[in-house]
């Protein structure tokens, strides 16, 4: 496993609730179980319980994203570290489920949890990753969307730190708002100014009167 899957799944796992908009999709074990991917063995531990779990877990990785998102860079790290002295793994050199295309092992880093629980385990990599993107490409590469009622978390790795939305969805929606919001202005302006044209007409014909 990539460390980018690691990071991907604080993503995951925050966006499973929407505080503006009310919803929250996390409310069964299955919905546990969903995060971990179809083929997890480690899903199969996850119990009614971790659903109290994962939530509680969930909230600290939103504070991270929420201080990273304010520009609190030492917040974010503060939180960040708190979850990975309760929550560590061991990194070790993996090479069993990717092969080249001679056969050969593809080694990488993998994060061996050892959990007692399976938000343990799905919290320490889920922070390690998050750890790894925050050092690899800094504190202002996490963010949460810009466009409202959605501040779903997010992963910036373009090339000019731009992004600011979490989905082309919520960029184009963000876009034609603030296409909307342009028109009108131009509009009210345009209709005072047709009424300030209209006073002072009014007033000039007064006065030549």
């Amino acid at each position: 496993m990539e460390l980018a899957s690691y990071s991907d799944s604080a993503v995951r796992l925050v966006n499973t609730e929407e505080p503006a908009r009310g919803t929250d999709t996390l409310t069964s074990v299955e919905a546990v179980r969903a995060l971990f991917g179809p083929s997890s063995q480690a899903a199969r531990r996850a119990t009614d319980a971790d659903v109290t779990r994962f939530r509680s877990v969930r909230a600290r990785l939103r504070a991270v994203f929420t201080a990273a998102d304010e520009g609190e860079a030492t917040q974010a790290v503060d939180l960040l570290n708190s979850l990975l002295l309760e929550f560590p793994v061991s990194p070790q050199i993996s090479g069993h489920d990717f092969l080249d295309d001679e056969g050969h092992p593809r080694w990488h880093m993998h994060l061996a949890d050892h959990p007692s629980n399976a938000t343990a385990g799905f919290a320490a990599t889920a922070a390690m990753g998050l750890a790894f993107h925050l050092t690899e490409y800094g504190v202002d590469r996490l963010g949460l969307c810009q466009a409202p009622p959605c501040r779903n978390a997010y992963l910036d790795t373009s090339t000019n730190r731009s992004r600011r939305y979490c989905s082309d969805r919520c960029a184009t929606r963000a876009n034609v708002a603030a296409y909307r919001a342009r028109k009108r202005l131009e509009t009210e302006r345009s209709a005072s100014t047709g009424r300030s044209a209209d006073t002072s007409q009014d007033s000039t014909a007064r006065a030549d009167r």
